[in-house]
Parts: C-alpha cells; sequence; structure tokens
C-alpha cells in the first residue's frame, strides 16, 4: 500500500501540474469565482461559516478583508506558477484559497466540485523542487498526485453515495435531469429529452460510472487513461446540455495525465525556429568518437532520489 501511495513520477510532471494548478487558481479568481467580492454587500448575520470556519475562528468577511485576500492570492499563486519557493509560496496559496472558499461557500450553497482542487493545493508544497522536463522520479511528488487522484475519485464515489442517501431509488427513477434541462438546458438537451426514458436511462448510468469510479486504480496505465479521458467527456457532455461546470474538478484531475509530456514553452520554439541545434562533428576522429559512444538505456523505474538505479 505505502509503495502505491508512493509511485514515484517524473518530476517534469509535477512541476507541469503545479503550473497547471497555480494557473487556475489565478484564473479562478478572475473568472469563475470574482462573484465572492460581491459577499461583502451581505449582511453580516447572514454569514453562516462551514465547520472549519467555526473551528478557527475566521472572521466575517468585510470589504477590506475580501480584497486583500483576492489581490493577494492572485499575485501569489501566479508566483508560485512559476515553481520557486514551492513550499512557501504553496502554503500561503493554500491558505489564502482556503479562505476565499469558506467565504465563498457560507451562505448557503457548498459546491463539491472544489475538493480535489484544495486537496491538490494542501500536499502540491510537500512535493519538492520540480523542474519542467525532468525525467528524474520522485516519490514525494508521486504521493501528492496519488493523494490529489484519490481525492478526485472521491468525489465522484461520495457524490453518488448522497445521491442514494437523500434521494434514494427516486433519484433514479424522478426527474432529477428532467428539472435541470427545464433550468439551464440548451438546444442539445432539448434535443435528448424528446427521447423516450433516455433521462432516466442517463440517471442509471451517472449513478453507475460514479459507484464504479474506483475501478481507475486497479486498470492497467493505457485503459487508465481511456477512463479518465471518460470521464473527461462525461464533464463535456455536462457543459454541453445542462452548462454546469466542473472546472477546478477537471483541473485537479490532471493529477492522472503524464503531463510531463506537454511542453509548451519548447514547442513554440521549435515553432519559431529558435530552437538549440544538436552540434554536428566535424573532424573524422569526432565522427568516430561519436559512432563507438553508447548511452545508457533510459529505464522508466530509473532514478528515484535517493535510491540507487537497478532492481
Amino acid at each position: 500500500m505505502t509503495r502505491w501511495l508512493t509511485e514515484a513520477v517524473p518530476r517534469g510532471r509535477v512541476a507541469a501540474f503545479r503550473t497547471l494548478i497555480y494557473l487556475f487558481v489565478a484564473a479562478d479568481l478572475v473568472i469563475f469565482t470574482p462573484w465572492v467580492r460581491t459577499r461583502v454587500s451581505v449582511p453580516g448575520d447572514l454569514y453562516q461559516p462551514l465547520l472549519i470556519g467555526r473551528a478557527l475562528p475566521l472572521p466575517t468577511p468585510t470589504e477590506t478583508l475580501v480584497t486583500v485576500i483576492f489581490w493577494s492570492l492572485l499575485a501569489l499563486a501566479l508566483l508560485a506558477a512559476t515553481g520557486r519557493a514551492p513550499r512557501l509560496l504553496g502554503w500561503a496559496v493554500c491558505a489564502l484559497y482556503l479562505e476565499w472558499m469558506i467565504i465563498a461557500m457560507s451562505y448557503g450553497k457548498v459546491d463539491h466540485d472544489r475538493f480535489g482542487l484544495l486537496v491538490a493545493l494542501a500536499v502540491l508544497p510537500t512535493a519538492g523542487r520540480a523542474r519542467h522536463g525532468d525525467t528524474t522520479r520522485t516519490e514525494a511528488g508521486g504521493w501528492a498526485l496519488r493523494v490529489t487522484q484519490i481525492a478526485v475519485i472521491c468525489t465522484y464515489f461520495l457524490a453518488a453515495f448522497a445521491k442514494l442517501r437523500f434521494g434514494g431509488l427516486d433519484w433514479l427513477t424522478g426527474s432529477v435531469l428532467a428539472r435541470a434541462i427545464i433550468r439551464r438546458g440548451t438546444d442539445l438537451a432539448d434535443l435528448i429529452a424528446q427521447v423516450p426514458y433516455l433521462l432516466i436511462v442517463a440517471q442509471f448510468g451517472i449513478v453507475a460510472f460514479e459507484l464504479l469510479s474506483p475501478l481507475v486504480f486497479f486498470l492497467p496505465p493505457r485503459w487508465r487513461l481511456a477512463m479518465v479521458g471518460f470521464f473527461y467527456s462525461f464533464h463535456a457532455v455536462t457543459i454541453a446540455t445542462i452548462t454546469i461546470s466542473f472546472a477546478p474538478h477537471l483541473a485537479a484531475m490532471t493529477s492522472f495525465l503524464p503531463l510531463e509530456r506537454v511542453r509548451p514553452l519548447v514547442w513554440a520554439r521549435r515553432l519559431v525556429g529558435r530552437g538549440p541545434a544538436a552540434p554536428t562533428p566535424t573532424s573524422p576522429e569526432q565522427i568516430r568518437a561519436d559512432a563507438g559512444a553508447e548511452s545508457p538505456p533510459l529505464s522508466d523505474q530509473a532514478s528515484v532520489v535517493g535510491r540507487p538505479a537497478g532492481p
């Protein structure tokens, strides 16, 4: 179990995931949750903090407090995306974003799509330093990604549990999707709703897929990526039909992907022709030396930090 939780991954994957998550936090402030700043106009007695907000305890949001959190979090998230000072900046972003979410969710509505993102912010500072493109493997980074993956799958599994706990079997056979389409459906959803019993079948399918989501951990790597692709396609259909976005959850779900292969800066340099050219041997002696040189094979499991290569 310990080996599975700390399965080593390339540092480049950790660096890419870190950059993506912190850039998403910055985007979240200005695109998805700028409405949190309007909470200061709501009377203070309507602020009913979540359990964590009562336990700490945290102050009632004021215009000054929310403004300071907004600009501080925006600046620190952009700095953290560079990979510098991963622990200091990471813990600061985690604390500020947690407070941002407590303010957002303490007025009667709690979104479950933030769980995976919050867990990612909590564990990324423990992953240590990581550079883009680094193939050296790290168990600390593997643990951070694995814990995030578990949080993502728990979001699915516990959502199904909540449906059955509070809605019972009526959730499966009722008009849940029909009401969602009436409230915020698209033209595509209207076409789907005209097919007899299709929405009922879809409700059974949603619960089944959420309950079976933990199987992703037992699949071979190629099939695991295919299942994660199915998760993304499910959310694409959700957005296209009932316009519900799970953007924070989708960002956290990239913890399953081989992000070290995504190198936009390298691709851009190649595109504009500024990439470094390989040196060309100019002498017969150099050509013979290069022909006789053998590079050690690259193993998919080689060079975990602090552990000798080989079995």
